[in-house]
């Protein structure tokens, strides 16, 4: 691999090269997976690192559904759309990620420090764009902790939300933000590099 366009800013990094590697630079979304079984012990290591995300007040609102069974992996294809049907179906395990919109009945466990940090997210419309930021945070992190285990992501929001929302996460409290199919690359998986903005189309210092 040929040094990145941005190698003299890398070198201030402590990540050692190979991280950065494995994590940012070399690695891809993967459209297409080997046979390779993902095991219980991948997702759990994989969550290891997850529950570290930053989040606002210490907040946990991503739940997720690991789809394995035939059965539950064809009411999921049913509600993506276009190609992420045939990627999900061939996929070796998939991930369907959802924020809690209740999230904020566990603050008491999670902030023992403060007293009844729940009655912050009275609102319900404030305490779902909360659920949602901060899911996303930690969405970030799980398809970081995915690349750490070795694996492949192909994260998706090509999907029905409500119906998978409904298929997966019955008692309403959950909306799925995210389908993420895991596993080793398989060929002709990843498309090429496309490009990014350059520092200085993104930072402006005041």
């Amino acid at each position: 691999m040929s040094a990145p366009e941005n190698s003299d800013a890398l070198r201030h990094l402590t990540l050692a090269p190979e991280a950065q590697n494995q994590l940012f630079l070399e690695a891809r979304t993967a459209n297409t997976f080997t046979d390779e079984p993902v095991t219980e012990e991948q997702v759990r290591a994989i969550y290891e690192l997850t529950k570290y995300a930053p989040t606002s007040m210490n907040q946990q609102p991503l739940r997720i559904v690991m789809v394995r069974s035939e059965e539950a992996r064809g009411r999921l294809v049913a509600h993506m759309t276009g190609r992420n049907q045939e990627k999900t179906a061939k996929a070796p395990l998939v991930a369907v990620l959802a924020a809690d919109l209740d999230f904020h009945e566990e603050l008491p466990r999670l902030v023992p420090f403060m007293e009844n940090p729940q009655a912050i997210f009275a609102d319900p419309g404030m305490r779902e764009g909360s659920a949602r930021f901060n899911t996303a945070l930690q969405v970030g992190y799980f398809i970081l902790g995915v690349r750490a285990a070795g694996l492949a992501a192909g994260p998706m929001i090509g999907f029905d939300a409500a119906a998978v929302s409904k298929e997966f996460f019955s008692d309403g409290r959950h909306q799925a933000v995210c389908v993420v199919n895991i596993g080793k690359p398989g060929p002709d998986a990843w498309m090429g590099r496309l490009p990014r903005l350059a520092y200085d189309e993104v930072v402006t210092t005041v």
